[in-house]
């Protein structure tokens, strides 16, 4: 009997933990997408640069990743604050993992060859909720800006 109620809880824990893991997926890659859309446009460079995000930092596959930015796209339609997105990431994760998640959204942000004054806004404000520091924001936005050979501006 005793091990019956262990093996429940574990399997609560194991559920909670899956269920926690989705919800960071999901705040991701909202915050890829808000930074997507924050110039107007969605375009096929954005999406493409979000899904090869996704898939390599969260070792998802394709199908995985469609339905996550769907998901993605309705949880910013929905939402009116970016507050409850960061929290779940900054809560979740690491110092490092969330300089990288701040990396993700500059290289989304440089998708198009250029980065409107919107984009740059909105990281600079999410990596202020995710506790990154102004130094590690614009190292991480160095980096893309090496990693992709544009100039820096």
């Amino acid at each position: 009997m005793l091990n019956r109620i262990k093996s429940i809880f574990a399997a609560n824990g194991t559920n909670a933990g899956q269920a926690q893991q989705d919800d960071l997926k999901l705040a991701s890659a909202a915050l890829l997408v808000e930074a997507a859309v924050l110039d107007g446009e969605f375009d096929d460079a954005e999406r493409a640069t979000i899904e090869r995000l996704l898939i390599d930092h969260f070792s998802l596959s394709t199908a995985e990743v469609t339905k996550l930015i769907t998901d993605a796209e309705a949880t910013v339609a929905d939402a009116n604050e970016l507050y409850t997105l960061a929290r779940t990431v900054k809560d979740d994760v690491d110092l490092d993992e969330r300089t990288a998640i701040i990396e993700m959204l500059w290289e989304v942000a440089y998708a198009d060859g250029e980065v409107h004054d919107y984009e740059s806004n909105l990281v600079r404000r999410l990596a202020g909720l995710l506790y990154v520091s102004d130094r590690d924001s614009g190292d991480a936005r160095k980096r893309v800006i090496t990693k992709l050979g544009l100039s820096q501006a």
